[in-house]
């Protein structure tokens, strides 16, 4: 994912879309998610988790 897709990003993004920003698979951000070590905030609604964007664009530094 290029520097200017992330900063379009949403304001919430799902865990797959989140996983293609750090350059990781879903299968290892959901365990990542479990094991409490995923680098971006999470956002769990349900039985669905969603990311922070902003946490995701200050852990790449890629702050507007």
């Amino acid at each position: 994912m290029s520097f200017e897709e992330v900063l379009a990003l949403p304001v919430a993004v799902n865990v797959s879309t989140a996983a293609k920003a750090f350059g990781i698979g879903a299968d290892k951000a959901y365990r990542l998610i479990k094991q409490g070590a995923f680098p971006a905030q999470t956002i769990v609604v349900g039985d669905t988790v969603k990311v922070a964007t902003a946490s995701i664009r200050k852990v790449l530094g890629a702050s507007q």
